[in-house]
């Protein structure tokens, strides 16, 4: 199908549907303000807060996702692998183009102790293990910590520290007892409509607000819409608005994004 989207993760609306609505976010948005919740707890493991909230002071401490490739992995508003933040929350897209995401809770030793691992693998200062030199479409795999980003070409073909602290990312991996609630999917208040013009397709009608009426990012027209109230969509069908046909993706916004701009 035509559009800006053919090097994108597509993301399912089944994992941001049918969630409570929580404080409003910035930027343009296909539907009427969200209600105001109270601000949660900063605590590590607020199990019983709504998952879609941020709560105030949480920030990201270490992130890491997987670019390049043949099919294009990480491209414009993509969703990353794996987000920590300092809460203790984590949260973690499975594989796969519809990839759903779920959240975690790490008990407040348990991220420090990572936090920690993940210094010791030098993932604190910028630098690059291996080479992308003559290497068309390397496998590339990005960790932001901080100011900080580390690029490790080809990780299979690497032996060092920062290759081999990717598996403590795995929650697969993480003993229930550095948990300080069990996984569950990810619930977001607001989600990201990324819309571009195109033609073909199954043609429905949008039922939000106008697609093209919202701000240029991630390669595409973002608008802002209350997770439960976007339509299901699938990359064969296109959508109606104002008389334009749109190709449409949806990216969840993840903890501290509140704008489009916050998901490029």
């Amino acid at each position: 199908m035509a559009g800006p989207y053919t090097r994108s993760r597509w993301v399912s609306v089944s994992a941001v549907a049918a969630c409570a609505a929580l404080t409003s976010c910035g930027g343009s948005e296909t539907a009427g303000p969200s209600p105001s919740s109270p601000a949660p707890s900063t605590s590590a493991s607020p199990a019983t807060s709504p998952a879609g909230d941020s709560p105030a002071g949480e920030k990201l401490v270490l992130r890491w996702r997987k670019t390049g490739g043949i099919a294009g992995f990480g491209g414009p508003g993509s969703v990353p692998d794996f987000s920590l933040y300092s809460t203790g929350r984590a949260i973690v897209a499975a594989d796969g183009p519809q990839a759903p995401l779920t959240e975690y809770r790490l008990k407040p030793e348990a991220l420090q102790r990572l936090q920690d691992e993940a210094r010791k693998a030098g993932l604190g200062r910028t630098h690059m293990v291996g080479s992308d030199q003559q290497i068309m479409d390397a496998i590339t795999i990005v960790f932001t910590m901080g100011d900080a980003t580390t690029r490790i070409v080809q990780p299979e073909s690497q032996g060092g520290p920062e290759a081999a602290f990717l598996k403590r990312l795995d929650p697969n991996g993480w003993a229930p007892s550095d948990q300080a609630a069990p996984p569950r999917p990810y619930e977001p208040s607001k989600t990201a409509v990324l819309a571009g013009e195109t033609s073909g397709g199954t043609v429905k009608k949008w039922p939000l607000g106008p697609l093209g009426e919202g701000e240029q990012a991630a390669g595409a027209i973002c608008t802002l819409a209350p997770s439960e109230k976007v339509p299901a969509t699938k990359p064969d069908v296109t959508w109606r608005s104002e008389g334009k046909t749109y190709s449409v993706r949806l990216r969840p916004l993840l903890p501290t994004e509140t704008t489009c701009k916050d998901i490029t």
